[in-house]
């Protein structure tokens, strides 16, 4: 029979891979917070956030690339840099108490962003130079590696309130930069630990209906508006559960 906290738990997985994955994330912030609260083991934190990471962003990308939403010429400047640097931070393991002061306050940032930034028609944007596209891609991979995020967060935010990308190719953009950038970070700390976390078959098929049921919602049903207020009122919930003692 499962307990209680058990069913707590799957329901709050549940619940962040739909509405994350609504807006083109995987949700390892919000599965980050949830396993802070119930106690996981450090170590095994970023690596199951990761391993969810890399199932979720699967099923997104696909949905969103399936609809006509990706835009490979703003995904690739991003993500070349991004993979080497997100590799070498999933090797290194910060210290817990850094690594929690990191990740919260990467979210409230992004969370900050993603609610302010003003409405504007999708067709009214520029891509970014290469240059900058260069440098931040390096940054969040490197940020995604350290903190196991996979970079969804800080990209989207950042391609929106620059105005570099209309919401649905933002979406479409960091499911799959998430992806790549997890599966560098998940191959780091692996190489550096040489372990997976156990048991967790149960909390991987969980985030894999919840995105499913939220890409469909996000690419087809939710207003552009929608998903960004939506994934503004999660980062910076998870932010705060990450920087306030409870």
């Amino acid at each position: 029979m499962i307990d209680l906290q058990t069913l707590l738990i799957c329901s709050a997985f549940l619940g962040i891979a739909l509405l994350y994955a609504s807006a083109g994330q995987a949700g390892a912030s919000g599965y980050i917070a949830i396993m802070a609260l119930a106690g996981y083991e450090p170590e095994s934190i970023k690596p199951t956030a990761l391993v969810l990471n890399i199932l979720v962003s699967l099923v997104v990308s696909w949905r969103f690339i399936r609809d006509g939403h990706f835009n490979w010429q703003l995904f690739w400047p991003f993500a070349l840099p991004a993979v080497p640097m997100a590799l070498l931070g999933g090797y290194i393991t910060p210290p817990k108490a850094w690594f929690e002061y990191l990740l919260g306050a990467l979210l409230l940032v992004a969370g900050t962003l993603s609610l302010v930034r003003r409405e504007s028609k999708d067709e009214i944007v520029r891509p970014p130079s290469k240059p900058a596209a260069l440098a931040s891609g390096a940054i969040i991979g490197l940020a995604s590696g350290l903190t196991g995020v996979g970079g969804g967060v800080l990209i989207t935010p950042l391609l929106l309130f620059c105005r570099w990308s209309s919401m649905r190719a933002a979406a479409s953009v960091a499911a799959l930069f998430i992806l790549c950038n997890s599966i560098a970070a998940l191959a780091g700390n692996w190489s550096a630990t040489n372990r997976l976390p156990p048991g967790i078959g149960r909390l991987a098929l969980i985030v894999v209906v919840g995105s499913w049921i939220g890409a469909r919602l996000g690419s087809h049903w939710l207003s552009p508006r929608q998903i960004r207020v939506s994934l503004a009122i999660v980062l910076i919930i998870a932010s705060l559960k990450l920087l306030l003692p409870i």
